[in-house]
């Protein structure tokens, strides 16, 4: 017998009341025709089965379909809405190192000729490609790229749980070295040539630098510059490398001046410490600095993340110092080395837990640096991109000259180290003049209590 609870009712000739809501029908037997019944309440709707039809009927219209388990389409639905909004952030992080890149090959391409020097404009044909905020857009976009994409669903407890959950970062990283040191000590460098303009632009002298090794890290054979020079192009490298400051290369050293007599050929080459095979060192680095990140975020009480910064920065000493005793120096104007950048994590992981635990008494004797860092990009254009010079040697009075520069002393008879210094230091006056009347507009500064 089968029963079914109907919305209608029959009458007593049959007929069923379309008024009436609160009834039922009972149909029993086996061999009943549920759908007749179902038809009584209404004959315009098409045909319906039940569940419990025989396998007659079953085989007649086919297999019918299976019932979906709801719990795995929601884990589905959770998926692609993940995946959806890591989308999101990957074009997100890609437009951000976008325009990192079209800004530095603007500012540092050569546009800008220079502090004492008021014109602009560049040759396509010699616009520099590479640069700091470059390398910045490169290494930020991979190390976005990974916190995005490379991490799994560990959930962190401890240390060893953090090291589980971005395991996939510690390979990138290895693998990235691995690729370093290999190119760096593998690669064959021959002998090589570039040309310096003299006189009339098609008028130039050809310098032939000598290498033919393996493995150099010095300023002319080393195999960063060699990649450099075959997929940028020696004409779009740095025109003033950081070793013509050197004594082999000038008579003023430590500052660029005329050359020595017998000075070496490779003196005056184009050389570019921003170039590709040491951005990828830079990529290393920039990883390191997120993983001491990860830490802030999955650790809130203070004294375990000064322990978990100071266990790497510990090992990071270790195997720098082992680095430099198997032969790896620190070459950081040829190339950014392993050696180099171990103490440049350590210096500035040992300088952070320091700052963090001076800014639990006072932060009112950081606040200009805290304003710096909060303004770091900016600030960097326009002092380290010589816009802030520029500027202002373009106000003068009646000769070039008369600037605003020379008029506080700062003139162009200086060299330009000591120019460098003083725009600095202009620069850190103004900062602190802003942070002051911007203190003074919101008013006194509370030191009892620091957001770190």
């Amino acid at each position: 017998m089968a029963s079914y609870q109907l919305i209608k009712e029959s009458d007593e000739d049959g007929a069923l009341d379309l008024e009436r809501k609160d009834c039922t029908l009972h149909v029993e037997g086996y061999n009943v025709d549920v759908e007749s019944a179902f038809q009584k309440i209404n004959p315009s709707s098409p045909p319906l089965r039940s569940g419990s039809d025989t396998g007659a009927n079953a085989a007649s219209r086919g297999t019918s379909t299976p019932a979906r388990l709801v719990s795995l389409d929601v884990f589905r639905g959770l998926t692609v809405v993940n995946m959806s909004s890591g989308a999101a952030a990957s074009k997100k992080a890609i437009l951000r190192a976008l325009k990192l890149l079209i800004l530095g090959v603007f500012l540092q391409g050569g546009y800008f000729h220079g502090i004492n020097n008021l014109t602009y404009g560049v040759d396509i044909d010699l616009i520099r490609w590479m640069g700091i905020l470059q390398r910045i857009a490169v290494a930020y976009l991979v190390a976005a790229m990974c916190e995005i994409w490379l991490r799994n669903d560990e959930k962190v407890s401890s240390g060893l749980s953090l090291l589980k959950k971005y395991q996939w970062h510690r390979n990138l990283m290895f693998m990235l070295s691995t690729i370093y040191l290999l190119l760096l000590y593998g690669l064959y460098v021959p002998d090589w040539e570039y040309q310096i303009p003299i006189g009339a632009p098609s008028e130039a002298k050809i310098f032939m630098v000598k290498c033919g090794v393996h493995g150099d890290t010095g300023p002319a054979c080393n195999a960063a510059g060699m990649i450099d020079r075959m997929i940028l192009g020696v004409q779009h490298l740095y025109r003033r490398p950081i070793y013509a400051r050197t004594k082999q290369c000038s008579i003023n050293s430590p500052d660029y001046g005329p050359l020595p007599p017998n000075a070496p050929s490779w003196c005056q080459a184009p050389f570019d410490p921003e170039g590709i095979l040491s951005t990828v060192m830079a990529i290393v680095t920039c990883l390191i600095g997120l993983q001491f990140g990860h830490i802030i975020v999955h650790f809130k009480d203070h004294r375990n993340r000064l322990l978990l910064w100071l266990a790497p920065s510990s090992a990071f000493i270790v195997l720098g110092l082992l680095c430099d005793v198997f032969g790896m120096h620190i070459t950081r104007h040829c190339t950014l080395s392993v050696i180099h950048a171990l103490p440049v994590v350590l210096q500035g992981f040992y300088l952070l837990q320091f700052i963090w635990w001076w800014m639990y008494g006072c932060r009112r004797y950081t606040l200009v640096l805290e304003w710096m860092g909060m303004n770091a990009l900016l600030i960097y254009i326009l002092v380290a991109c010589n816009i802030l010079p520029l500027i202002l040697q373009g106000f003068y009075w009646r000769d070039p000259r008369n600037n605003i520069l020379s008029l506080v002393g700062i003139g162009n008879k200086l060299n330009d180290r000591l120019f460098t210094w003083g725009i600095w230091s202009m620069s850190l006056g103004w900062i602190a003049w802003i942070w002051f009347l911007n203190s003074y507009m919101k008013g006194s500064v509370d030191c009892t209590s620091a957001r770190l």
